[in-house]
């Protein structure tokens, strides 16, 4: 495309298609030079004559025929990025790429992200998964657009705005081993437990919350998938610590859940870069992902400008 001059190329077609420099000049509303010049420049540009006049009509040359075939499908490709570009204007379409945790993706974004394409069918929604380190170093290197992630979140070019708070709870098989009314440290440590897998975030809180209460906990085992440590509790093979978020229906799921003594929670977070522009559909998720907070965890929102 270098040095070509698409307003040129559009002069050539209209020359060739209406046979003459001035019935293409009254098209384009410009002069007859105009025209004249704008193929002269084409021609010089290519190497090539594209013209000839035979008696009083013009016709293309052979070089001029294969031009015409080339230009009605450029002409086809930029009316395209034209529409496609309108769309972006006027807000109705737009691509985010969005990262976030395991639990989240699965209980957390589904309504959220159904409403949101409701509103904006023609947004392009991409979800990647990761723990919040990787995720946060995606949005550093604007290989993501934004995070859902769990506090803490550190970096001078990023910016974060509450979502919600996430209750951690003690759930166990709702025909097993009764859990006691006042869920402590000690008095799950006399069970067998099933934690998280060590590296993570929803772990790491487990084991502090333990060990300020002097327990080091070597649990019975350990689990990459919330799924998978919900479905081995309910089958009776133990108790667990997991996010309440991902216990929406413990009677469903045939779980007893009980909220921990002392109470123990996450914190739920958007995370940017302070220099990402919001375009329409950045700012539609942002606010879309902000308001999951209305509900009985929810945190205060942020406004947005």
């Amino acid at each position: 495309m270098s040095g070509l001059s698409l307003d040129q190329l559009r002069r050539f077609a209209d020359v060739v298609e209406l046979g003459s420099f001035s019935a293409a000049a009254e098209r384009a509303g410009i002069s007859q030079p105009a025209v004249s010049l704008a193929v002269r420049q084409l021609e010089k540009r290519l190497g090539s004559r594209l013209v000839e006049r035979v008696g009083r009509r013009v016709r293309p040359t052979a070089a001029g025929s294969e031009l015409m075939a080339h230009a009605a499908r450029i002409d086809d490709v930029v009316a395209a990025m034209l529409d496609g570009m309108a769309r972006h204007a006027s807000g109705t379409v737009g691509r985010v790429r969005l990262g976030t945790g395991a639990t989240a993706c699965i209980y957390l974004l589904p309504p959220i992200l159904r409403a949101l394409r409701q509103r904006l069918p023609s947004i392009e929604i991409t979800v990647s998964t990761g723990n919040t380190a990787d995720v946060v170093k995606a949005v550093e290197d604007n290989l993501l657009d934004i995070g859902l992630v769990t506090l803490p979140v550190s970096g001078r070019m990023l910016e974060t705005l509450p979502v919600c708070e996430d209750e951690f709870v003690a759930i166990q098989a709702s025909d097993g081993p009764p859990l006691p009314a006042t869920v402590t440290a000690e008095a799950l440590s006399r069970l067998p437990l099933l934690l998280y897998e060590p590296g993570a975030n929803t772990r790491r809180l487990a084991d502090e919350w333990f060990a300020r209460s002097g327990i080091r906990l070597q649990p019975v085992m350990s689990l990459g998938s919330v799924e998978a440590i919900k479905q081995l509790v309910a089958a009776g093979l133990g108790a667990a610590i997991l996010p309440r978020l991902s216990v929406p229906d413990d009677a469903a799921d045939g779980l007893v859940v009980r909220s921990l003594t002392p109470r123990l929670s996450r914190r739920l977070v958007l995370v940017l870069r302070r220099d990402k522009p919001l375009g329409r559909a950045l700012k539609a998720m942002i606010e879309a992902l902000t308001g999951a907070g209305d509900g009985p965890q929810g945190a205060a929102q942020p406004a947005l400008g």
